[in-house]
């Protein structure tokens, strides 16, 4: 009864046919969330660069430890959190669009409880790292600086779990002001501050993870503040309550695929890097690919900011039930992200024989650099699609399909094909970077065609009948 008086409702809104108007708007509202987004994901990415390069000065053991212990704490903790705090876009940002205020706030409380559980497993295995790696095989010098900067990289993991869900609290009701000054005026202090306690408190390597966890400890506490006393978030404060444990079950339906979804893409890249040092004069190739890779992370704040934007406004639209809607912020992101993704893959293609100066004064190096710069440049076409794609995926909360699409398009088809062009036809990096970008393709195309066939009309039936399900169990004393 309830989903036939909701179709009834969108019935009578009018279809509304895509104008220049219409679309320019859209495209404006998600600007307006997209541009702070970005600084803000490029100031956490700059965090670990700075890191690797203020501790790269102490020695070379200092610098192999610290880039190890980064890359392992994205891929064993921070990609979780990521991802898991990601299954907010869909469940927050609908509760913003249908106007249940509250219960927003409170879901940000279920998604920071759940979290902080995550963290306590990674947490022992950040501790134990060093026992780990010598266990693998990893040189027991680099092992023991790794696993000691992954041990005082803890408090930052605990951090990460307040500061993921408020962000997420922040971006739904697109109040993206807060985080973008909170974010940058923290990463100007930052710097000087990692320095100091690099070189001048006897930390070493260790006072880069000490200046990590202050950044994230700070922004916490500041973006704790603004939610508390701001009246801009007046409407969407809650009380602690008893009811943020009777949400974790819906949060982590959204939360695990969108965790998932998140690292098996994360991983797959990483495994590249790996297999890089199994190929002649790994040296060079795995120095290539790490630029390539670095060169992708930085541009993909783009695509992934715009994907943010889509999220955002596709929530908020299916939770107000106005299908027509999310559909124009669909087109609306997907036109940027087309118009983003020719200006940068263009410059960096004409740019190809200058940008690996910037990793390395190594001419050979630069010259593999150069050769590679092409296929870099596809890498960034299939990105940006794949970043407001995936946005559209959270938007609508169906990550668990992309956890099987990614599954099947890196791990069943990219990563083997990888392996068989760089070993078996001998294509070294490229062929690495051919098999992983056949996986990207794939991955486009699978969620090119679901977004296509998406019934705009049921996502909207579908999102309001799980925001007002639950609430009318409770006004019957069901629950």
């Amino acid at each position: 009864m309830e989903e036939s008086l909701i179709s009834k409702d969108i019935e009578e809104k009018p279809e509304g046919l895509i104008t220049w108007q219409t679309w320019s708007q859209e495209v404006k509202r998600i600007v307006y969330i997209a541009g702070p987004v970005i600084p803000v994901l490029s100031s956490q990415f700059f965090l670990q660069i700075v890191a690797i390069m203020i501790a790269g000065h102490l020695d070379e053991l200092s610098l192999s430890g610290t880039a190890l212990a980064i890359s392992i704490a994205a891929v064993t903790g921070f990609s979780f959190l990521v991802g898991m705090a990601s299954g907010l876009e869909t469940l927050c940002g609908q509760a913003y669009g249908a106007k249940q205020y509250k219960k927003l706030g409170l879901l940000t409380y279920t998604a920071t409880f759940s979290l902080l559980l995550v963290c306590v497993p990674l947490s022992l295995v950040w501790i134990y790292m060093e026992k780990i790696l010598v266990f693998i095989g990893q040189d027991p010098l680099i092992s023991h600086e790794a696993g000691k900067f992954t041990t005082w990289l803890v408090p930052s993991l605990f951090g990460s779990a307040f500061l993921q869900p408020l962000i997420r609290y922040y971006q739904m009701q697109s109040l993206v002001l807060p985080m973008l000054i909170s974010s940058c005026t923290t990463l100007i202090l930052y710097v000087p501050l990692c320095w100091a306690l690099v070189f001048k408190s006897g930390l070493n390597n260790v006072g880069a993870a000490v200046a990590i966890s202050v950044w994230t400890w700070t922004n916490v506490i500041v973006l704790s503040l603004y939610m508390k006393f701001s009246s801009a978030c007046a409407l969407t404060r809650a009380p602690i309550s008893m009811e943020l444990f009777r949400g974790i079950g819906e949060f982590l339906r959204f939360s695990v695929p969108s965790a998932i979804m998140m690292c098996l893409e994360w991983w797959s890249f990483e495994l590249i890097v790996l297999l890089s040092g199994l190929l002649p004069n790994p040296q060079l190739e795995t120095s290539v690919l790490s630029v390539c890779l670095n060169t992708l992370s930085t541009l993909y704040t783009i695509p992934y900011g715009i994907g943010a934007g889509a999220s955002t406004r596709i929530s908020n639209e299916l939770g107000a039930v106005n299908p027509n809607a999310a559909r124009l912020a669909v087109v609306a992101s997907m036109s940027l992200a087309i118009f983003e993704t020719t200006v940068i893959s263009a410059t960096l293609f004409f740019c190809r024989r200058l940008y690996g100066y910037i990793f390395s004064n190594e001419k050979e190096v630069v010259d593999y650099v150069a050769v590679m710069a092409p296929l870099v440049c596809l890498s960034v076409i299939l990105d940006s699609i794949q970043g407001v794609l995936t946005g559209v995926a959270r938007g609508c909360g169906w990550q668990h399909i992309g956890v099987y699409i990614n599954l099947g398009a890196y791990y069943l088809c990219g990563i083997p094909m990888a392996a068989a062009l760089s070993f078996w036809l001998k294509l070294r990096g490229r062929g690495l970077w051919i098999g992983i970008q056949v996986g990207i393709f794939l991955q486009n195309v699978f969620l090119a065609i679901i977004t296509c066939r998406i019934n705009w009309k049921q996502q909207a039936i579908d999102a309001r009948m799980r925001l007002f399900e639950k609430q009318d169990a409770v006004d019957n004393g069901l629950v």
